[in-house]
């Protein structure tokens, strides 16, 4: 083909490529290939004319845009991690204290019921947990093997299905919000009861720190998600309930938004508490099973896990939004504003 007739066959396209430019990921990526394939033939048939050069430079235009809006999309996610959801988080602060002080309170109630009454425990777990669990854990005790409940021969399938349940509950907890936060409190109510009887199990057999020692390396992120997702369900709730200056739609709206977000963010630490519980646990829990072979850890492994866990919640979710709230670091119109600078989101 002449190179008059390859120009004039696809000029209009090339003009078009270059005038009229597209956000649309597929149809750029369809206008590189195009170009390539172009830019080929040309190398091909006209390699020193100046065609050969204008297809060149719109196919590396292009190539740039694409690039660009890769390095858009990662750096979307970084500013989410580092700015997004800790300024989000830090303007629920108040509700987050509200739903730890309550889910206190809903253990304090399982421990204080469980001291007053030495069946409510056994009671509890029998009928709202599972029957025969209570008798189950006394029985092991007994044989030496308090925390066997943590072995398992299969340690993936134990970490997918933990992971599956725990994040599943965390968006139970959410999403109850929506009856006026009142199906969030229920889920709190039940969830705190049980950590306070199975917590009383342990310390009224003698085994109460190496429960802490053993349980709570898995538990520290576990159960502070778990609080930090009825923070989101509460959310939900009071955004319909106390709209302020919004319309009761926007308010529930925002605050739909938000909580969905502060969920969702939850997923990584409930697949990390999950690891803890089907990869760790168990061999903490080798080190207090009476004539066990087996590999265990030594405690300061278990205080480490723990100190390191409850930093991390606290460092991120609480010390570290309050500092950039300090430094000025704002969400203004979908914007991150840093000293000045502004981060489109």
């Amino acid at each position: 083909m002449r190179e008059a007739r390859f120009i004039k066959k696809n000029v209009d396209k090339w003009n078009q490529y270059q005038q009229e430019e597209s956000k649309d990921p597929d149809e750029m990526a369809n206008r590189f290939i195009t170009l390539l394939d172009d830019l080929s033939y040309a190398k091909t048939f006209y390699p020193k004319s100046k065609v050969t050069r204008w297809i060149n430079g719109i196919a590396a235009g292009i190539y740039q845009s694409i690039y660009q809006n890769k390095k858009n999309k990662y750096s979307r996610i970084i500013l989410f991690w580092k700015y997004e959801l800790p300024l989000l988080f830090r303007r629920y602060h108040k509700t987050f204290l509200f739903a730890l002080i309550l889910f206190i309170l809903f253990v304090t109630a399982g421990v204080i019921s469980s001291t007053t009454d030495p069946n409510y425990a056994a009671n509890y777990f029998n009928h709202r947990v599972q029957a025969g669990y209570y008798d189950e854990t006394i029985s092991r005790i007994q044989k030496g093997d308090p925390f066997g409940v943590y072995k398992d021969d299969n340690p993936f399938s134990m970490f997918v299905a933990i992971a599956y349940n725990n994040i599943s509950v965390a968006f139970k907890m959410v999403l109850s919000g929506v009856l006026f936060g009142i199906g969030t409190i229920l889920l709190m109510w039940r969830t705190g009861l049980m950590l306070g009887c199975f917590q009383y199990i342990f310390f009224s057999q003698g085994l109460g720190w190496q429960s802490v020692m053993v349980i709570w390396i898995h538990g520290t992120i576990e159960i502070s998600s778990v609080v930090i997702a009825s923070c989101a369900g509460l959310i939900l709730g009071f955004g319909w309930l106390f709209p302020g200056t919004y319309t009761r739609k926007q308010s529930f709206l925002r605050a739909a938004k938000d909580a969905m977000k502060i969920c969702i963010s939850l997923i990584p630490f409930f697949i990390v508490a999950a690891f803890f519980e089907s990869y760790v646990t168990h061999l903490m829990s080798n080190t207090f099973q009476k004539d066990s072979h087996d590999l265990g850890l030594p405690v300061p492994v278990s205080i480490i896990i723990l100190a390191g866990s409850f930093f991390l919640i606290l460092w991120y979710f609480v010390l570290y939004p309050i500092q950039l709230h300090k430094k000025g670091v704002v969400i203004e119109d979908g914007k991150i504003i840093k000293k000045g600078i502004t981060y489109e989101l």
